[in-house]
């Protein structure tokens, strides 16, 4: 299946996702071992250099330790960084100018700063962080974008039973 019929897949079960968030049953270490078990099935499998979506349609948030270690990773100094790639967005966070983002070598889909880049980046799609339930609204928001969160949620929708009425 290609990722982008994934991504469609994962409109059509948007709204079944939105009550099992909203109602789930599954809490704190429960929920946090189905998204962690899922997480490391779905990503044998889905490989991101194929897909790249998160780098070509969003931009991670980066934070001051961030902006720090990419401006001297660059050669460059906090301000010019800043200056040349980021803006504050609405929830005052430091985001990129346009996408797709500008450190993605789209010839192969691979970060051209990837050692050195923002932590908002390493832990995407977040769907093997402790606390899961924290930040249903952001998979959820996840699911337009990538195909794996829309592949872990779904398995997760299918293989637990729960009153999603």
């Amino acid at each position: 299946m290609k990722y982008s019929d994934i991504l469609k897949q994962g409109e059509k079960i948007k709204e079944q996702s939105a009550k099992f968030f909203k109602n789930n049953k599954l809490k704190g270490k429960k929920l946090d071992e189905k998204f962690h078990s899922e997480h490391n099935r779905v990503f044998k499998e889905i490989d991101c250099l194929a897909c790249a979506n998160c780098c070509k349609t969003t931009s991670p948030i980066f934070r001051d330790v961030d902006i720090k270690r990419i401006a001297k990773g660059l050669k460059t100094t906090e301000k010019k960084f800043i200056q040349t790639y980021l803006h504050m967005d609405e929830e005052q966070d430091y985001v990129l100018n346009f996408a797709p983002c500008p450190f993605l070598d789209l010839s192969d889909n691979k970060c051209t700063i990837y050692e050195i880049r923002p932590l908002a980046c390493r832990e995407y799609p977040h769907t093997d962080r402790k606390n899961m339930h924290q930040i249903l609204n952001l998979t959820q928001k996840n699911m337009d974008i990538c195909p794996a969160v829309v592949k872990i949620v779904d398995s997760i929708l299918t293989n637990t039973r729960v009153n999603l009425k």
